[in-house]
């Protein structure tokens, strides 16, 4: 799940995540301090909704899981050449939230409804040599994800969620010499279908499969320069901000009361998009896929040294989608993703506990080839996650 990927032009930077839009694993809840490790298969709160929705089978018989989170880091690009003004550090501060809510219907089938968000991203390019295709872009969604779970058996459960995903994007660009703002709106449906397997007493298993989504947001996204009154620019705007579908495999094995470790095993069709790119009167600069599919592998650890303390760490690495690092997207900046996290749970009462999560995301290098006009390079772009959450059992 190449949770990130940054698409400016309001496209966003994704994989970030991965898609062209930005498309995260983090949305404030455990699992951030995990880097996802064990995403499908752990099941400690209602949060399992989005990771797996067969999950809520191990839950209690009600349960609320909230989160919040903030994003920031360093997403520079630097125009080849010193004599153009290059937009530097694009990335802002970005804040998310999610909420969940798991209820027990009878012995064998569980109801959920999680509303979360792990779309969006604020992007400012500032006064640069290109702000006439690009100034500023900013996209927020949310997902309402009414969810269900079946027990077959002590040992086997299923479980299903249909997502509807609201989309908002605005794109701010230089036209005369004064800003000019769009926005529009989107509903994208998806899907998502999940399967846990307690294998022994202390391991189980989990395999998530999610469709695609795709948004089409209707934005003009063409520039001319004034060197180059006769060439039109177009960003991507109206191709769609994308999600591959996407597959995880999760195990988790408890060694003791204390000590626990997982880990995953995840793919990306990222290939069935092609890429994003800036198209030059019309046709664009490179009819190649430059994209392809990507895979995602994480272990963790989960270490209770009391009965009120449960500790978290965990380390993810994510392939890039690109076959070629020198010659990627401006709109879709992303390469191999490691991302290295921590926190901690703190029983509040038998019935609620609170936690802390933060992690670190580190990404390949990148170099823009096209269009020449605004060619330039990404140099070690980097992410931070800070979040808290709290669950409560009624």
């Amino acid at each position: 799940m190449k949770n990130i990927t940054l698409v400016c032009s309001g496209l966003l930077f994704t994989s970030f995540s991965h898609a062209s839009a930005l498309y995260f694993y983090e949305i404030g809840t455990e699992d951030t301090a995990l880097a996802g490790a064990g995403q499908a298969a752990r099941a400690q709160d209602a949060s399992t909704i989005f990771t797996n929705p067969a999950g809520m089978t191990r839950l209690p018989d009600r349960m609320f899981t909230g989160g919040a989170q903030v994003m920031g880091g360093n997403i520079d690009y630097q125009l080849d050449g010193s004599n153009r003004q290059s937009p530097g550090n694009v990335m802002n501060l970005f804040p998310n939230a999610s909420g969940f809510y798991s209820q027990k219907v009878n012995d064998n089938l569980y109801a959920g409804l999680g509303l979360y968000g792990n779309y969006g991203l604020g992007i400012d390019f500032g006064n640069w040599a290109g702000d006439r295709l690009i100034k500023k872009s900013t996209m927020v969604a949310m997902t309402l994800s009414p969810s269900l779970a079946w027990r077959l058996s002590d040992r086997v459960s299923v479980g299903a969620s249909v997502n509807a995903n609201y989309g908002f994007l605005s794109l701010t660009r230089n036209v005369g010499g004064e800003d000019q703002k769009e926005h529009d709106h989107d509903w994208a449906m998806s899907y998502r279908l999940g399967l846990l397997m307690e294998l022994t007493d202390q391991t189980r298993a989990g395999i998530t499969w999610n469709s695609k989504t795709d948004y089409d947001f209707n934005i003009d996204g063409k520039a001319r320069f004034p060197n180059q009154p006769d060439v039109e620019y177009s960003l991507p705007v109206s191709a769609q901000v994308r999600a591959p579908q996407q597959i995880m495999l999760s195990l988790v094995h408890d060694i003791d009361k204390q000590w626990s470790v997982m880990g995953d095993l995840g793919w990306q069709d990222w290939s069935q998009f092609g890429a994003p790119q800036i198209t030059v009167n019309g046709q664009q600069l490179a009819k190649n896929n430059r994209l392809k599919d990507t895979w995602h592998t994480a272990v963790g650890v989960q270490y209770r040294p009391t009965d009120l303390w449960r500790l978290n760490a965990g380390v993810a690495f994510d392939s890039t989608p690109y076959k070629d690092q020198s010659d990627v997207a401006l709109t879709m900046p992303t390469g191999d993703e490691w991302r290295f996290a921590t926190g901690a749970q703190y029983q509040l009462s038998p019935a609620s506990n609170i936690g802390f999560a933060v992690e670190y995301l580190h990404m390949q290098s990148s170099k823009v080839q096209s269009p020449a006009i605004l060619a330039g390079n990404y140099d070690n772009p980097w992410l931070w996650f800070a979040s808290v959450n709290y669950s409560y059992q009624f």
